[in-house]
């Protein structure tokens, strides 16, 4: 089942059901109004969502019509809670590298995780508004998942099974903020302004046999400025899968309906299959040449981040924004 939250002048927008071909879509105010409603009653909201589904897969389905990414909110606009791990300890290894920082051995056998803003979420193709190209704008294309309720010391295997929809995500990070951020000792704030997720959410089942072992064993793109730069396997060198992350965040806490958790930057150690973010590019220049030469971007820039299926279709829809300048700012850039 795909679902997506269509804007309509408020604050959650108005929950539609989406075809399999991403061609086709339904609004599902008959069923529930907004994807978190949904949530809070999966279990007697889903089955009807899919009866939808089922009917707009074959053409059946009355007041269809056609789906535009450019209309559509991120799936949860807003969600009461929004962590992100990161699950490839090869990017968090890389880019500690370029920060001259050691990457301490426990990041292999404890998950690492971060609580970000929650409140606005950025839809598929709305513009990235900033202020300063000298924050240093990076993408980061991602992978997450949204739960039910999760309780409190859940186990992996309880925590998959609370697994209700899957995402992609565009967790932009201002890479320039981050050293002197972090060197407080009190996590991110600033240097992580709002979050993008795909057109859609999709329940695992659509991910057919690429859904094995609580992770997503497919390819995921990166095109910036119209070249593909990255697509590393999204199954490969993740050393702690979505059960694992979601057993990490409840080990002091529940985890509510609407929850989303993230995978981290997708990557892997092959390197020819590039990078899911630009300041993995970076480090691996410094490395090899002793200085970083490839910009983060810059006012203009494009980002594109997709999973494509076995068959080369468009799973999630395809995370597609510009880097834009917020209005005339007259204080300098912080940095």
């Amino acid at each position: 089942m795909k679902l997506a939250t269509l804007k309509d002048g408020t604050r959650d927008g108005q929950l539609a059901v989406v075809s399999r071909d991403l061609k086709t879509a339904c609004v599902a105010d008959g069923i529930a109004p907004t994807l978190q409603a949904a949530l809070d009653d999966w279990g007697f909201i889903a089955p009807q969502l899919n009866e939808t589904y089922q009917l707009l897969n074959s053409g059946r389905a009355q007041r269809s019509f056609e789906f535009e990414p450019a209309r559509c909110m991120a799936p949860l606009p807003r969600a009461f809670q929004w962590v992100d791990g990161s699950a490839y300890v090869n990017h968090v290894e890389l880019v500690r590298k370029a920060r001259n920082a050691e990457l301490p051995p426990s990041f292999w056998e404890d998950p690492l995780m971060y609580q970000g803003g929650s409140d606005d979420f950025l839809g598929p193709t709305d513009d990235i508004v900033l202020a300063y190209e000298e924050w240093g704008i990076d993408f980061e294309s991602e992978v997450a998942v949204i739960t039910g309720d999760v309780p409190m010391g859940a186990t992996p295997d309880q925590a998959h099974q609370q697994i209700r929809l899957l995402m992609l995500v565009n967790d932009v990070s201002l890479r320039n903020l981050i050293p002197p951020e972090l060197a407080k000792g009190f996590g991110f704030l600033q240097s992580k302004p709002a979050t993008s997720f795909s057109p859609v959410a999709i329940t695992p089942d659509e991910l057919g046999d690429a859904w094995q072992g609580g992770k997503v064993h497919l390819a995921l793109r990166s095109t910036l400025n119209g070249k593909l730069v990255g697509q590393p396997h999204a199954g490969e060198d993740m050393v702690f899968n979505f059960p694992q992350l979601i057993a990490h965040l409840c080990k002091t806490r529940n985890a509510r309906a609407g929850t989303i958790v993230g995978s981290g930057t997708v990557s892997n150690k092959e390197e020819k299959r590039g990078y899911s973010c630009i300041a993995e590019k970076r480090c691996l220049e410094m490395m090899a040449d002793g200085v970083a030469s490839t910009p983060f971007m810059l006012f203009g820039d494009t980002i594109r981040i997709e999973m494509l299926d076995a068959a080369g279709k468009s799973l999630f829809g395809a995370i597609a924004q510009r880097v834009v300048q917020a209005g005339a700012r007259k204080e300098a850039p912080s940095a």
